[in-house]
C-alpha cells in the first residue's frame, strides 16, 4: 500500500482502503459459516436511511445474508422489545443491530433496548457486556463497538503508532467518545477526553499527537488548534447543504497535520466493515462467557 499524501503533505487516511482490506480477510469466513444479520429500523430517518443502505451493500458485496426489518415509526416500546426478543430466540440469525437514532417518542428506551439484545447477538457492541469486555483489556474486546473498533483497525492498517502518545478524544458518546478513550488506553495510549462543558478546549486539542473528533458541529476543529504533525480521525457526519461534512475543517487542518481521515471515505467505511468483521466474530463461536 502507497500511502496518499495531499499536495500539501498530510497523508489522507483511506477508510475506504482499509475496509476493503478487512472485508477481503472476512469473505472465506462468511462463506464457511454463513452468519445472518438483521437491521432493525424504526420510522424514517433520512440518515438511517443511507447507513442501511450502505450496510445492505457491503453485505451483498461479501455474501452475507441480511434482513431489513422496518417497524412504522408509531411502533411502541412494548413492540420493539418483542421484536428484539424474537430476534435474540432466532437461531437462524447471527446478530443484529436497532438503528439509530429511534422516534422521539422511543429515545428515553434506549439503554432498555440496549440491555435486552443478546450479548452473543450484540453485534453493534452497545450493550453493558460488551462493553464491559472492551473495558478490561485489548484482549477482552469481545464484540466492541463498530465505530472505535475501526478506528483502531484504520490505524493499524495505516502504520500509525498509538503506544506512548497523547490521544485527544473531543465528544464522549457511547457509541463513539468513551469506547474509543477506553480502546486508546488498551493500546497504552495517555488519553484526555473533552465534551461540552470542556473549558479550554483549543488548549488540549493543542496538545493531540492523535485528535479524535465526534461532536456533530461542521467545522468545530479549524486549523489554529491543531498541533502541527499530529494525526486528526474525523468521526462526525454532518448533513450540510454543500454535501456530507465532518467536525474538521479538513482543508485548512490537512496543511499541518501530518495525517487525517476525509469525510466522508473515512471512518464511515471502517464503522461498517467492523461490524461485519462482529458478526463473523458472533457466528465464529469464539465468544463465552
Amino acid at each position: 500500500m502507497t500511502p496518499y499524501h495531499d499536495s500539501m503533505g498530510a497523508q489522507i487516511l483511506s477508510g475506504k482502503e482499509a475496509a476493503a482490506a478487512l472485508l477481503e480477510e472476512l469473505k472465506p469466513k462468511i462463506q464457511q459459516l454463513d452468519p445472518k444479520l438483521v437491521i432493525v429500523q424504526v420510522g424514517d430517518d433520512p440518515g438511517s436511511e443511507t447507513y442501511i443502505k450502505q450496510k445492505l451493500k457491503t453485505c451483498s458485496e461479501v455474501g452475507m445474508r441480511t434482513q431489513h426489518k422496518h417497524l412504522p415509526t408509531e411502533t411502541t416500546r412494548e413492540e420493539l422489545l418483542k421484536t428484539i426478543r424474537e430476534l435474540n430466540d432466532d437461531s437462524s440469525v447471527t446478530g443484529f443491530i436497532v438503528q439509530l437514532p429511534l422516534p422521539p417518542h422511543l429515545q428515553h428506551c434506549m439503554p432498555e433496548v440496549q440491555v435486552s439484545i443478546h450479548p452473543d447477538k450484540d453485534v453493534d457492541g452497545f450493550g453493558p457486556y460488551n462493553l464491559g469486555s472492551t473495558f478490561l483489556s485489548a484482549g477482552q474486546e469481545r464484540i466492541p463497538p463498530a465505530t472505535p473498533a475501526g478506528i483502531i483497525t484504520l490505524l493499524e492498517f495505516h502504520k500509525i503508532p498509538i503506544e506512548g502518545k497523547h490521544a485527544v478524544v473531543v465528544g464522549r458518546s457511547n457509541t463513539a467518545g468513551k469506547p474509543l478513550a477506553v480502546m486508546l488506553l488498551n493500546r497504552h495510549a495517555t488519553v484526555t477526553i473533552c465534551h461540552s462543558r470542556t473549558k479550554n478546549l483549543a488548549e488540549l486539542t493543542r496538545q493531540a499527537d492523535l485528535l479524535f473528533v465526534a461532536v456533530g458541529t461542521p467545522k468545530l476543529i479549524t486549523k489554529d488548534i491543531v498541533k502541527p504533525g499530529a494525526v486528526v480521525i474525523d468521526i462526525g457526519v454532518n448533513h450540510t447543504p454543500e454535501g456530507i461534512k465532518g467536525d474538521v475543517d479538513f482543508e485548512a487542518v490537512k496543511e499541518i497535520a501530518s495525517a487525517i481521515t476525509p469525510v466522508p471515505g473515512g471512518v464511515g467505511p471502517m464503522t461498517v466493515a467492523s461490524l461485519l468483521r462482529n458478526v463473523v466474530k458472533a457466528c465464529d463461536g469464539k465468544i463465552h462467557h
